[in-house]
């Protein structure tokens, strides 16, 4: 059995899981998600307040299956009932980031600031810490989108391993190098 797969979802006050013929459709407080899935595969069951994937074959493809949308059901289900948020860092001295209405605007050190249209369903939370430290946090139910929207941002300026400037998640461990040694 799968160690993933095997462990029951449990499901927080207010939070609803529907089960369709093709389709997992789980609601609660902070919105709606669905996620398709393939019931050749597996077996969803949402009883005594938690969800639950059986899987129908022992094979490879069955175990496979079985993990990922355990892990799926349980990416939606916490993002409907707390959200999902990742938080950025941009360092450098010049470097900002600012909300004009649905726009993330950073300045990057280019010639030009740069314009990030927020899509829907993400939140996006823009702070100053200080003349060369910016905060950004995106903020959303959907895991992969929240995700995807963090790496869009960060893929502008990436860190620099010499000085250490440009945008980091929060939580991310830059190698510093050395650089030049003026050897002789």
């Amino acid at each position: 059995m799968s160690k993933i797969g095997k462990r029951p979802i449990p499901l927080p006050d207010g939070v609803r899981v529907t089960v369709g013929e093709r389709e997992v459709v789980v609601e609660g407080p902070h919105g709606k998600l669905s996620q398709p899935y393939e019931p050749e595969y597996v077996r969803i069951v949402v009883e005594d307040g938690q969800v639950r994937v059986e899987r129908k074959g022992d094979r490879a493809v069955f175990r496979a299956r079985h993990g990922l949308y355990r892990a799926l059901i349980a990416n939606m289900v916490h993002g409907v009932s707390k959200k999902w948020e990742r938080e950025l860092e941009i360092r450098g001295l010049g470097y900002r980031a600012r909300l004009e209405g649905g726009t993330l605007v950073l300045e990057l050190g280019y010639s030009h600031p740069i314009r990030y249209q927020i899509p829907p369903g993400v939140e996006v939370e823009a702070e100053s810490k200080g003349s060369d430290l910016h905060r950004v946090v995106v903020r959303g139910i959907d895991k992969q989108l929240v995700g995807q929207v963090a790496a869009e941002i960060r893929r502008f300026r990436p860190p620099e391993p010499y000085r250490g400037t440009g945008i980091r998640y929060k939580d991310e461990e830059i190698v510093r190098k050395a650089g030049k040694l003026g050897v002789k």
